[in-house]
């Protein structure tokens, strides 16, 4: 399958180029050169790969099979200005706009296009299980008030709008991920070290729920989901046992064999981050209903299975 995927570098795309090396490659990335040193860093990856860094090199996407869309800012790196947020925006919205643009342009379009988002589309739900049938937190009736504007979500919705212009094209497929969990990056990277030292501890209360996945089973469902002929519009990446902070926390800890005693107050991470400590606060109890209504098997469903491999594998290299 030749299949055209943005956000390659990143880790999830990175970690989905060296698992399915038997497919064909074409990259988008701003950097050729440290795409190419990042994804055929081997000699087995370097025959299967070819980078641009326009998409103005594609005037249509006839020959591609697919598109796998995980471009974006990181979204958690740094504190949300304004000037932050626009880029955040645009760098999502824009891409994918140009995508759908090129498939639409296509005489013969890929089959599938499947397109990032995240479970910020969700809202901050409480401990409500929430699934792809699910409406989002800002429009259910639950609350007496509506919630107030959230960034993450109203990044998230416009997002997949976007997406969803291609599917009079090809099948679309909206991947809303969860915590991914790697040891050699993202949140779980960043933990490490202070929890290592003891120096670990629950966010504010701890009741807040996090919806993780262990970064195999992301790009397995990936690979999964392109198989899949009658798979469309939102699928959740998320493990099936999602856990509170508190639990993650505790497991973490003891899965490095050391304490979680030093709590780190909502106040104190608000003032660090600003609004982006909503990433952190909020909580989101989020079911792979259409995953495994579809037939895909989690390699790590409990986050203690998850994590106990992730550590062993970062000791042994």
């Amino acid at each position: 399958m030749h299949i055209l995927i943005t956000g390659a570098t990143g880790f999830i795309g990175a970690q989905y180029i060296r698992h399915y090396r038997h497919h064909q490659f074409t990259v988008l990335s701003r950097d050729p050169v440290k795409a190419k040193q990042r994804l055929c860093s081997d000699s087995e990856g370097a025959t299967n790969l070819r980078v641009i860094n326009h998409l103005a090199d594609l005037p249509t996407l006839d020959g591609i099979d697919a598109v796998i869309n995980l471009a974006g800012e990181a979204i958690a790196d740094k504190r949300w200005t304004t000037k932050q947020k626009a880029e955040i925006c645009a760098s999502r919205w824009q891409l994918t706009q140009q995508l759908v643009d090129l498939i639409k342009n296509s005489k013969v379009p890929p089959k599938v296009f499947l397109s990032g988002s995240a479970i910020g589309y969700y809202g901050d739900a409480g401990a409500e299980q929430q699934s792809e049938n699910t409406m989002p937190a800002t429009i259910t009736t639950r609350a007496a008030k509506p919630k107030s504007s959230d960034f993450a979500q109203t990044l998230c919705q416009r997002w997949e709008t976007i997406a969803l212009g291609a599917q009079d094209h090809c099948r679309v497929v909206l991947l809303r991920t969860g915590i991914v969990l790697d040891a050699e990056a993202g949140a779980l990277a960043k933990m490490l070290t202070p929890f290592k030292l003891g120096l670990g501890g629950r966010i504010a209360s701890g009741n807040q729920v996090m919806s993780w996945i262990h970064e195999r089973d992301a790009v397995n469902a990936i690979e999964f989901l392109l198989h899949i002929p009658t798979a469309s519009g939102p699928f959740n990446l998320t493990a099936p046992e999602p856990v509170t902070n508190k639990v993650f926390t505790q497991s973490l800890a003891h899965t490095l064999g050391r304490n979680a005693f030093i709590p780190v107050p909502g106040t104190l991470l608000k003032l660090l981050m600003g609004e982006s400590a909503a990433l952190l606060l909020g909580s989101q109890n989020i079911y792979p209903e259409k995953l495994l209504n579809n037939g895909f098997t989690f390699e790590f469903s409990s986050l203690t299975q998850a994590l106990d491999a992730l550590i062993k594998s970062k000791q042994a290299h």
